[in-house]
């Protein structure tokens, strides 16, 4: 165990753990999903029927190794093995999923695809220290945190970060496009417009709510021509949100404290080792975190199985050559001759989907490049067919799913009115 890390050592290491570059091939999915009660959605759903459902799961559930996992607020998230190519990876993960929706049925609970939880504020239902040390943490700033942490949902897409070279495929040109990509992802496939039965004015409200939450930890890093050297300054900076203390339920960190403060001594704690600050890249939640590969984190959970119409266009436009070089000039508008968009580009997505007008268009164009890239992919017709149809009913419209959320409110609830502000 190292006791004694200097700064160069660790933004050495964050470099070189979180960009394991090669060939773009494999892609995962992890899906979290809000739980309801199947006959009154409304009802908080007990801890103990949660875990009931929990303990029928085992290694046998799974047929392609799925992983089950909790979130404080009683989400639960499939987490799939990657796959070769984004066919294989929905086929595997469809399966799992039929799976669990099957269990969830059995214990009288449904699984909702939505970036937000609707209707109630969930409690908290898991105790481990790191989850106390965060919502104290992030209480310090508003509300934002505890909304984040127990309230919202996503449709995260996993990709191989790219080859050390140049080029398309190169891991410095993909990690700027996904970045580049992120508001076209968050305003297509937003779907998270409502909050304790009530409309928020915001198409995606889960991406405002994680871009108000912690500045340091949920935005995307400042731009350098190394994203690993982006990467290890936004690490090295970012505040401290919690620290292990096997001895103590007590895992609070010193208001303010950042991982490079902690490394240059702090008065009363130990330095910091490897072990920690592997520990604390766990802790932070930009738009695009790298960990070996790219994780985009910016998709609103899906309603049914439009996570594989989001896996299917992020996968394409990013794998595809010339999808690629399409998508990187869709967003140049927005863009502005900066290499990344900047926060307000990122709000105006979250605000008003592809009915931004400037978004929109890249919206529409990336779809499009999206789709026929799926037509060159092997295996991917099927993807490719359900893309075409959500193109249509949505991007086409200056629509996303969370115009249905909305709808479907008015249709029930007269009189709805937004929220003005942040949400």
């Amino acid at each position: 165990m190292d006791v004694d890390l200097r700064e160069e050592d660790a933004e050495a290491h964050v470099h070189g753990v979180c960009f394991k570059t090669g060939p773009p091939e494999r892609v995962g999915v992890e899906l979290e999903w809000l739980v309801h009660d199947s006959t009154d959605p409304r009802s908080p759903v007990p801890v103990d029927r949660l875990d009931a459902l929990l303990s029928s799961l085992d290694t046998h559930t799974f047929t392609h190794g799925g992983a089950i996992t909790r979130e404080p607020g009683g989400q639960i998230e499939l987490s799939a093995p990657p796959g070769i190519g984004i066919a294989d990876c929905v086929t595997q993960t469809a399966v799992d999923l039929e799976a669990l929706r099957r269990i969830c049925a059995d214990h009288g609970l449904v699984l909702v695809g939505s970036g937000l939880e609707p209707l109630r504020s969930p409690s908290r239902v898991l105790d481990h220290p790191r989850y106390r040390a965060m919502e104290a943490h992030f209480d310090r700033a508003g509300p934002w945190g505890r909304v984040m942490m127990r309230s919202t949902a996503s449709a995260q897409v996993n990709l191989d970060a790219g080859e050390r070279g140049g080029g398309a495929d190169g891991y410095h040109h993909r990690w700027q496009l996904a970045h580049r990509l992120g508001p076209v992802l968050v305003a297509a496939f937003a779907n998270s417009p409502i909050h304790r039965g009530a409309v928020t004015g915001w198409r995606s409200t889960r991406q405002a709510v994680w871009h108000w939450t912690d500045p340091g930890r949920t935005r995307p890093p400042e731009h350098h021509s190394d994203p690993g050297v982006a990467w290890a300054r936004y690490a090295l900076d970012a505040p401290v949100l919690c620290i292990r203390r096997p001895e103590s339920a007590d895992w609070e960190a010193p208001q303010g404290l950042t991982f490079r403060a902690w490394l240059r001594g702090v008065r009363g704690l130990p330095r910091p080792n490897r072990d920690d600050l592997d520990y604390h890249l766990t802790t932070l939640f930009p738009p695009v975190r790298p960990r070996g590969w790219l994780e985009l984190r910016m998709i609103d959970a899906q309603p049914g199985d439009g996570w594989q119409v989001a896996a299917a266009a992020a996968t394409a436009l990013l794998d595809d050559p010339a999808a690629a070089d399409c998508a990187y000039e869709a967003t140049e508008p927005y863009c502005r001759g900066h290499a990344l968009p900047d926060d307000a580009v990122w709000l105006r997505a979250a605000r008003l989907g592809p009915a931004d007008p400037e978004i929109g268009k890249a919206v529409r164009t990336c779809l499009a490049a999206a789709e026929s890239a799926l037509g060159r992919s092997a295996g991917a017709e099927a993807l490719r067919r359900r893309l075409a149809e959500f193109i249509e009913q949505y991007a086409e419209q200056g629509r996303c799913p969370a115009d249905d959320q909305l709808d479907a409110l008015r249709r029930g609830v007269r009189g709805a009115r937004p929220k003005e502000g942040r949400p």
